[in-house]
């Protein structure tokens, strides 16, 4: 078990389970005593989810699913008819392909629609946003500077990067506030976004490498995962035995450095015994150079961020 950002955490089985500590956050992102819990709040507010698609969806199904939101209060949108319809009927939901419609009377607006397309989306929405309409992105690359641009009227804007590990429960995600929101705007998106896993707080010149690093990074790990269950195959494993050794031993290693705090190299250093068979291993991963690899990977990860909004 671990506490974090107000949350108390326990790997269980599949899936991260947590309970959320009467906690909010200052004006300078600090955690703090609060008797009334965001979650409890968040039922009464309505919620307009732009963008359906992967992300979207993956967070919007979390929040039925804790009962964060009511299904009365929500709507979503689509690019097609037919998406929207299967999705109305899945999640209980108004799903539609119409934007402006969907935002009306929100009082949350998650934007989860592709970075290309973001300025033509909040030209369609602004009339309906006003200063008590909380605009959160969750559009790689897109900064709030841009956001508040295109809607104007003070509106408070908050900028996220979730991954796709949010749909186990144990999502990362990195947060920023824009010129207007407020530490209340700060905590309602934390306590959307703990929902699913943790939550930091980061400075905005940070979020494109939240993006190369934790949102990209999945996908990084899954390769060395592969690899390890591949690597298991070759000295005689079975391969359905081999992956659950190299997916809990991953998962179990994480789980080491987030609840000691200690430093990887020291946790490191505790497996490797002196002339062991540890140690000839790490010797061939430093001869192919991985540590490297992957530091290059996440930096070419956040360069390319920088460069979404950009394309069409």
């Amino acid at each position: 078990m671990v506490t974090y950002r107000g949350w108390i955490v326990t790997l269980r089985g599949r899936h991260c389970t947590r309970r959320w500590r009467e906690t909010a956050v200052d004006a300078d992102g600090r955690v703090v005593n609060n008797v009334w819990t965001m979650a409890q709040k968040l039922t009464d507010k309505k919620l307009a989810v732009l963008g359906t698609g992967k992300l979207g969806g993956i967070l919007l199904r979390a929040y039925l699913k804790q009962g964060l939101f009511s299904p009365k209060r929500v709507t979503a949108t689509v690019k097609h008819a037919e998406k929207a319809a299967a999705l109305a009927k899945e999640l209980g939901v108004g799903v539609s392909t119409e934007n402006r419609k969907a935002v009306h009377g929100a009082d949350i607006v998650l934007l989860g629609v592709k970075p290309q397309v973001v300025g033509e989306v909040l030209k369609e929405i602004a009339p309906e946003l006003g200063e008590k309409t909380l605009v959160i992105s969750v559009a790689a690359s897109v900064p709030t500077n841009y956001i508040e641009q295109h809607v104007g009227a003070n509106v408070p804007v908050v900028r996220a990067m979730p991954n796709t590990c949010s749909a186990v429960g144990c999502g990362m995600t990195g947060i920023c506030r824009g010129t207007h929101a407020g530490a209340e705007h700060l905590e309602t998106a934390r306590a959307m976004f703990d929902a699913v896993g943790r939550t930091v707080v980061v400075d905005e010149k940070n979020m494109d490498a939240v993006t190369g690093l934790s949102a990209s990074g999945p996908a990084f790990a899954y390769i060395i995962l592969e690899s390890f269950a591949e690597a298991g195959v070759k000295v005689g494993l079975p391969r359905d035995v081999s992956t659950l050794l190299a997916a809990q031993m991953m998962k179990g290693a994480a789980s080491v450095v987030l609840e000691t705090g200690d430093h990887p190299a020291l946790l490191k250093d505790a497996v490797t015994t002196p002339a062991g068979c540890t140690i000839d291993g790490i010797l061939e991963l430093e001869e192919g150079k991985l540590r490297v690899t992957l530091i290059k990977a996440v930096v070419k990860a956040t360069h390319r961020a920088g460069e979404l909004l950009f394309e069409k």
